[in-house]
């Protein structure tokens, strides 16, 4: 769950959401977050210190209607378990909803930048520093498109993320709100369009359990 960003936006939305985060500090900003909101919105947040990659014991099976695991698989060197856990917490016909490091673009943001030594590397390879400068991997359409057959929540849509703006660092200030519409409208269509949501510096993939 991280910082809570995500599950506050969700409560907001009048969403029941369940924030699982194994870091104590982050865990910390979350419960800050949420104790600034309005009692209703508390009142739609459970917050639970845990392991992602152990589910189990924390939910019982079919226990939500959406999961989601934004950013977090290429922090995990063995992702199918984990992926099985976050499938079995589904109800019938629940969305399993992924953001994932595109494997199959990694050359991009090098060869774009010039580090052509670079961009050659990253064509072999899932493995990438990322910008804290932690050492993680990335993850490929295609194997996730099989590991999702395999758990029972196949895949029904996928996204890019980031077509245009990889590269654009976090604390830089927003264009005019005129040109950021412009901006997000051509992300937005070029992340459900092939063939630039392949390159995309993410991917966003819908599973649907069965």
């Amino acid at each position: 769950m991280g910082q809570g960003t995500q599950a506050l936006r969700l409560a907001r939305a009048g969403h029941m959401v369940t924030g699982l985060e194994q870091d104590a500090a982050m865990l910390a900003v979350a419960h800050a977050a949420l104790a600034a909101e309005p009692a209703g919105i508390r009142d739609r947040v459970e917050l639970i210190e845990g392991d992602g990659r152990e589910t189990g014991a924390h939910f019982g099976p079919g226990s939500f209607d959406v999961v989601l695991c934004h950013g977090v698989l290429m922090y995990v060197s063995e992702p199918d378990a984990m992926l099985a856990g976050l499938a079995r917490m589904l109800a019938p016909g629940g969305l399993l909803s992924l953001l994932v490091r595109n494997g199959d673009a990694l050359a991009l943001r090098p060869g774009l930048s010039g580090d052509w030594s670079g961009a050659l590397d990253a064509f072999d390879t899932v493995d990438y520093t990322n910008r804290l400068g932690l050492e993680v991997r990335a993850d490929r359409l295609a194997d996730l498109t099989a590991t999702l057959s395999g758990i029972g929540a196949p895949l029904h849509t996928w996204y890019g993320v980031r077509v245009f703006t990889d590269g654009t660092e976090a604390a830089a200030e927003l264009p005019p709100e005129e040109e950021l519409e412009l901006l997000l409208a051509a992300e937005e269509r070029a992340g459900r369009t092939d063939p630039y949501r392949s390159v995309a510096a993410l991917l966003h993939l819908c599973g649907v359990r069965g």
